[in-house]
């Protein structure tokens, strides 16, 4: 599966962006699909899962009540809605389906 990230950018304390990650191949649907975050001079951590039917999606606490994953397999599309977002959530952000990796896109938290 080819994934490719879009829609970060530069974003002030408590404004909201929607991260979208698309993919390439057949079998996307079948997958569960997560959502990574690598912040400068840390690890990547995970931020939030989704089910291959969308029925069943998991959260870290950091992100929880603020973000929301969600899918349309149709357009094999990934999405995550960050609102109230935080200048700690500034990472580069990844999408990842088994054994492979998007290359990224970056939000910037800072006013």
């Amino acid at each position: 599966v080819q994934l490719v990230e879009s829609g970060g950018g530069l974003v002030q304390p408590g404004g909201s962006l929607r991260l979208s990650c698309a993919a390439s191949g057949r079998t996307f649907s079948r997958y569960f699909t997560n959502w990574f975050r690598q912040a400068p001079g840390k690890e990547r951590e995970i931020v939030a899962w989704i089910s291959w039917s969308g029925g069943t999606a998991w959260y870290a606490d950091s992100v929880k009540g603020r973000f929301t994953i969600s899918r349309d397999n149709a357009k094999t599309t990934v999405y995550l809605q960050m609102n109230s977002l935080k200048p700690e959530d500034t990472a580069v952000y990844y999408c990842n389906v088994n054994e492979d990796w998007g290359k990224g896109t970056l939000v910037t938290v800072s006013s």
